[in-house]
């Protein structure tokens, strides 16, 4: 196996009832997340980044499934690689944690307020090691440290309404690196926090990353935290991935008119016009996606064939791929008429 992860094919049913066909939140996802690898997951809310994140985690419930002929591939620290759509629960408990971590986006919640902090730390050592309690809190406390949390031995103590988002944050990441996992996925880590702590966090995790060898997979729908962490970005519209390149490549030989109006949107705040920029219309909900492309009713390019028949992933630069008609090839376009 050439990655540390590899999603093929990926699909996420939402279950509407026997009568009622499954509605696709997430269609037809492939991503390859190589080893020591920062990858960015980017698009407006709702476009599918966080479930197909939870996936990986096999954190899927109830009415959500994973579609039928779905992969995805992790490659394990001894060697040994596992389907993980395929795992039972028992051995999804054993990756999770210690394989594979996260960082959810709300610190305020994430965390139980009936428990210290040292406990909801040891919790996650007490299931994937063998250490006896003063082991375990010596590793804790070298852990908070790592995560520049003053005074430590007093935190461990400490409940978390003691504790303010970016101090709560730190302890998130605590417990995610804590051991030492090969995949780390962030779903919004910045969101709650201030501007000032936002970037304490970015760099704390650019740091750690570079210790530990931990891919990260950073979900975000902050151009800017992609462009200071990341070195290879897929672009989330509508349940699909619309565009995939290099860091570069998206904010400097952007492809797909999406991608474009996202970057307009963020360059604009520092421009010399006042007026803000935004996309027009709204992301269409799952199960009224249409028979063309899902961006065809926002789209100040589009065109007949957009609404008609839906464009595939192409590679319109080597390593840079797009979902478009405008970048498709004559050959494609005659296919697909």
């Amino acid at each position: 196996m050439e990655h540390l992860l590899e999603m093929r094919n990926l699909s996420i049913d939402l279950y509407k009832g026997k009568r009622v066909p499954s509605v696709k939140l997430v269609e037809g996802i492939d991503l390859n997340i190589g080893k020591k690898q920062n990858f960015g997951v980017v698009g407006e809310s709702g476009c599918g980044k966080s479930i197909t994140c939870s996936t990986i985690m096999g954190l899927l419930s109830y009415p959500l499934s994973v579609g039928k002929g779905s992969s995805i591939r992790f490659q394990k620290a001894d060697g040994t690689e596992v389907e993980i759509t395929s795992l039972p629960k028992s051995e999804l408990r054993k990756l999770r944690g210690k394989e594979i971590s996260t960082i959810f986006q709300e610190p305020m919640t994430a965390l139980d307020p009936m428990y210290t902090i040292g406990e909801q730390i040891n919790e996650t050592l007490r299931f994937h090691t063998d250490l006896n309690k003063a082991q375990m809190r010596e590793v804790a406390l070298e852990m908070l440290r790592k995560v520049k949390i003053p005074r430590p031995e007093q935190i461990l103590v400490d409940y978390p309404h003691h504790l303010s988002g970016g101090m709560l944050q730190r302890v998130m990441i605590a417990i995610a690196l804590i051991n030492n996992p090969r995949l780390l996925i962030a779903d919004e880590p910045t969101t709650a926090l201030d501007v000032t702590i936002q970037a304490q966090i970015l760099d704390l995790m650019n740091e750690l990353r570079e210790s530990y060898d931990t891919s990260v997979i950073m979900i975000t729908h902050d151009l800017g935290v992609i462009a200071e962490t990341c070195e290879e970005v897929a672009v989330f519209y509508a349940g699909q991935v619309v565009e995939q390149a290099s860091v570069d490549a998206i904010f400097h030989e952007t492809a797909h008119p999406y991608t474009t109006g996202l970057l307009r949107s963020v360059t604009s705040l520092g421009g010399e016009r006042k007026e803000l920029y935004t996309i027009r219309g709204a992301v269409p909900t799952a199960g009224n996606f249409g028979t063309g492309c899902r961006f065809a009713d926002r789209c100040d390019h589009c065109m007949g064939i957009c609404k008609e028949k839906p464009p595939a992933l192409t590679e319109v630069a080597p390593g840079h791929l797009c979902r478009c008609w405008l970048h498709a090839g004559e050959a494609e376009k005659e296919a697909a008429v």
